[in-house]
């Protein structure tokens, strides 16, 4: 992407980053214009993905050949949504579970699970939010009866990415139902595709072309007791919590890569087009808009680069995710819609990349927790801290 990492990676992750530019650079930004015109899943380029890795980047040895740090993992990301947002979006929802699975699950799901999602054999989904729910997760309803063997899980949960294509769906529900708080009584189960789990619609979608988000019904869904991650019922909400510090990491990736593809864009275009016998770059008002987009992008970029470092030295990071993934997507959003006002006319034409990037860029406000979720969140925590470090 043009920006320093020297202090950021060691020379094995910086090959990684080289690797996934070329595919983004060759493979996906030639094509991805036709795909997302037609709402195409990308096969073919999930497939690359596979065989360069990308699906096992969050999972070490013994169940993963190259892990990377976090640093490296939210620049991949980065890059991938630079070419398309989709393809960062189809590894989202899969690292999370995975980094779920590594750190909260049995050694038995660990090493079921694990070996399979790092090669991208096996996909993963998460299954949070419910109809009527939204961010609010402590209006869960989907709830898991005991029986023998394992649990009946009855409920609906609703913009589920790669629903169709997952192998497994980590599920947040109220194995006690009784509980006070609530929180307390909900679980994660790792189910699978089989009777009683249907995908009960695609939800048709502003921007996040191409991959599927579902809306799931669970009837009497059957998941055996070795579904239950980390075999501890009541563990579910705490355990999504922290599993989210990734997420909100990789969304705010996201939005970094929409908002340097939409910059570049709007960077280029203004030194091709000339109005009033110069590049249109050299008039006032467009050099502010691309000055002011380069500053807010590296600036997005250096949040999100701490959040992940945080996140590697063990520390906890639910603040300084919150704060990237606010900054980071609203970023986007402002330099998606900047660099229309560039294109002028032509920034509205589906013949150019920016009207997509405007149509992706929301996606990363509302993801993962809304960006007034996150205000909250982030002012709750910097109460309990006392302040900033």
């Amino acid at each position: 992407m043009g920006w320093d990492t020297v202090h950021t990676l060691d020379e094995v992750e910086t090959a990684v980053l080289d690797t996934v530019r070329d595919f983004v650079d060759k493979d996906v930004r030639p094509v991805v214009h036709e795909l997302e015109k037609n709402n195409t899943y990308p096969e073919k380029l999930i497939d690359t993905m596979k065989s360069l890795g990308v699906f096992g980047l969050a999972i070490p040895e013994p169940w993963g050949e190259a892990p990377v740090s976090t640093p490296c993992f939210a620049l991949v990301t980065a890059e991938l949504a630079r070419g398309w947002m989709s393809l960062a979006g189809a590894m989202g929802s899969h690292t999370v579970v995975a980094t779920l699975i590594k750190k909260f699950g049995t050694a038995e799901q660990k090493d079921h699970w694990l070996p399979r999602m790092a090669t991208g054999e096996v996909r993963a989904a998460m299954a949070l939010t419910e109809p009527g729910g939204g961010s609010d997760l402590q209006a869960l309803r989907t709830t898991a009866r005991r029986i023998d063997g394992g649990y009946r899980v009855t409920g609906t949960k609703t913009w589920i990415s790669n629903a169709r294509r997952a192998s497994v769906i980590a599920v947040l529900c109220l194995t006690d139902p009784t509980a006070d708080p609530p929180h307390t009584g909900m679980s994660i189960l790792l189910a699978e595709h089989g009777p009683g789990l249907t995908v009960s619609k695609d939800l048709g979608k502003l921007g996040y072309k191409g991959i599927e988000s579902c809306e799931l019904v669970l009837d009497e869904h059957e998941v055996p007791e070795a579904g239950l991650l980390g075999g501890l019922a009541g563990k579910g909400f705490s355990q999504f919590m922290q599993g989210l510090e990734v997420g909100r990491i990789q969304v705010a990736s996201r939005a970094l890569g929409v908002g340097r593809a939409a910059f570049d864009d709007a960077f280029r275009y203004a030194q091709e087009r000339e109005a009033f016998g110069k590049p249109i770059w050299q008039h006032q008002s467009i050099g502010n808009y691309l000055a002011d987009m380069a500053t807010k992008l590296t600036a997005a970029r250096e949040l999100i680069l701490h959040a992940a470092q945080r996140y590697d030295a063990g520390l906890r990071t639910d603040v300084e995710a919150g704060m990237a993934k606010l900054f980071a997507s609203e970023v986007a959003l402002e330099v998606a819609i900047n660099a229309v006002r560039i294109h002028g006319g032509y920034g509205y034409s589906t013949e150019f990349d920016v009207e997509r990037y405007f149509r992706d860029a929301p996606l990363m406000i509302v993801g993962e927790g809304t960006n007034e979720i996150q205000r909250d969140v982030i002012i709750r925590q910097l109460m309990r801290r006392g302040g900033l470090d």
